[in-house]
Formats: C-alpha cells, sequence, structure tokens
C-alpha cells in the first residue's frame, strides 16, 4: 500500500500554518489529498476482494487462509484509518480554501 504520509503532513503543514496560504497552493494540496483519497479507496477495494476470495476458500482445508484473512483484515483497518483521517483533514482544508476564496 502507498504510504500517504507526505500529503497528511502536507495538508498538516497548511492547517497548522499561522496565515492562510495562498489560494494556489490550498487547492494544489486539495487536489493531491483528494487523489490520495481515491488511491486509498481503491485499495481498499482491492483488500476487499482478497478478503472475500481468501474466505471462500476457506472451507478447503488450506490452513495459509487464516493467517491470510488476518494480515488483510490489519491492511484494511489501517487503510480505513487512514482514509478516514485523510478525508477529516481535507475537508477542514476544503474549509480553509472556502475562506480564502469568500476573502479574495
Amino acid at each position: 500500500m502507498p504510504d500517504h504520509a507526505d500529503i497528511l503532513r502536507q495538508i498538516q503543514g497548511l492547517l497548522d500554518a499561522g496565515q492562510t496560504p495562498a489560494l494556489d497552493e490550498l487547492e494544489d494540496t486539495l487536489t493531491s489529498g483528494y487523489a490520495a483519497a481515491l488511491a486509498l479507496e481503491a485499495e481498499r477495494w482491492r483488500i476487499e476482494r482478497g478478503i472475500a476470495e481468501a474466505a471462500a476458500t476457506l472451507g478447503d482445508g488450506e490452513g495459509g487462509r487464516t493467517q491470510e484473512l488476518a494480515r488483510l483484515g490489519q491492511r484494511l483497518s489501517v487503510a480505513a484509518d487512514d482514509l478516514a483521517r485523510l478525508r477529516s483533514m481535507l475537508g477542514t482544508l476544503r474549509d480553509r480554501a472556502d475562506a480564502a476564496r469568500a476573502a479574495a
């Protein structure tokens, strides 16, 4: 799974800025953030599909499937947490961009 720490740090930096960043910078970061959110959503779908496939063959006597399900479940949890955090931060950043647009 890609590491989305860079975009999270970038968004947090803009949110922590003492002054309102330039609107162009806010919009560029929002675009990058939305792209990262879409990538995380796609990753969640891939993981969910993997869970469904592993679960479908669980009764076939494959002992490794239990470990695979546990691993996929952990990945799904991390992806869901990252996506929720990113969406929350994007909402706050979008509000800041809206305020900057209104002030311009």
